[in-house]
């Protein structure tokens, strides 16, 4: 099972000011933006984190999700979400031959927690077939005003932490700060089937 990111955050949807005033960087002096670069870097560093941790698309960018069979005979959920919408689903054979299913044999089912796409029957079967990909386009917006004030801080925290911590990101162990946890609690997925989908 492959998740691929087909397209990145639309240019300046990342709150680069915001990460500069809450470092206080233009602060006693002029800030000039030459830390732009960087800030954004962290930005997106830290928005990268937090998504792996949550398994919610913070700014809306197109995917696709390649998995070696249906999940079940009518129901494929997707790996993160908020899903605003399905693109394409296609079978591919163990030849690399694609077939397009018809947009209208399914449908996105909306959830928190689990987005999938439903079939309106029986997903097709072939005995060739090598395996499933979808194509949809998931995130809260195309712009930082859509996304949820307690993950936006947390991006925010984080980007903060990695570039105040720039030169001791050694031995951390991986471990976020505890308010970045705190705001990003309620995000986390549960799994109860062993992380199987």
């Amino acid at each position: 099972m492959n998740l691929t990111e087909l397209s990145a955050p639309a240019p300046g949807a990342l709150p680069v000011r915001a990460l500069a005033d809450h470092l206080r960087l233009g602060s006693g002096f002029a800030d000039d933006g030459s830390q732009d670069s960087l800030l954004d870097a962290y930005l997106q560093a830290a928005m990268a984190a937090i998504e792996a941790r949550t398994g919610r698309v913070i700014l809306e960018r197109e995917f696709e999700w390649e998995a070696g069979r249906w999940a079940s005979a009518d129901c494929q959920p997707l790996p993160v979400g908020p899903v605003r919408s399905v693109n394409a689903v296609a079978l591919v054979s163990q030849d690399g031959i694609e077939t397009t299913l018809e947009a209208t044999s399914y449908t996105l089912r909306i959830d928190a927690q689990r987005p999938a796409v439903v079939t309106k029957g029986v997903f097709p079967q072939s005995s060739s077939l090598g395996s499933v990909r979808i194509r949809f386009t998931a995130g809260y917006g195309a712009d930082w005003d859509h996304v949820p004030s307690d993950l936006a801080q947390a991006v925010i925290l984080l980007a903060g932490y990695f570039y105040e911590n720039r030169n001791e990101m050694q031995g951390k162990g991986g471990i976020l700060p505890f308010g970045v946890l705190s705001l990003i609690e309620r995000y986390r997925q549960v799994r109860i089937s062993g992380g199987a989908l």
